[in-house]
């Protein structure tokens, strides 16, 4: 399939791209190329091919859950630099 140069052109507008003529040129051979080659693709048999969204296969690890013991209070705050009533002091980051 043939890609003119007004289309090359034009995809580059809408992408806010700025092309010299010698760039123009060469997208539209390659994405020629490339839509040469998946219209090579499309000549092959794929009946009974199940379609798949990944090429591998791939699942979520969901576990069950459950409720667990945290870490107390005091052992979390033994780390901190600074406390205070309970909370971490932290440094203020936003001004």
């Amino acid at each position: 399939m043939k890609i003119t140069k007004q289309e090359v052109l034009h995809v580059a507008h809408l992408a806010r791209l700025n092309m010299d003529e010698s760039m123009v040129d060469l997208f539209s051979v390659q994405l020629g190329k490339v839509l040469e080659y998946v219209e090579t693709l499309n000549q092959l048999d794929s009946a009974g091919v199940t379609p798949t969204s990944h090429a591998i296969d791939m699942s979520n690890a969901f576990r069950e859950d459950a409720i667990t013991s945290s870490i107390d209070r005091q052992a979390a705050l033994s780390n901190a630099p600074e406390e205070d009533a309970g909370s971490f002091i932290v440094p203020k980051v936003i001004e």
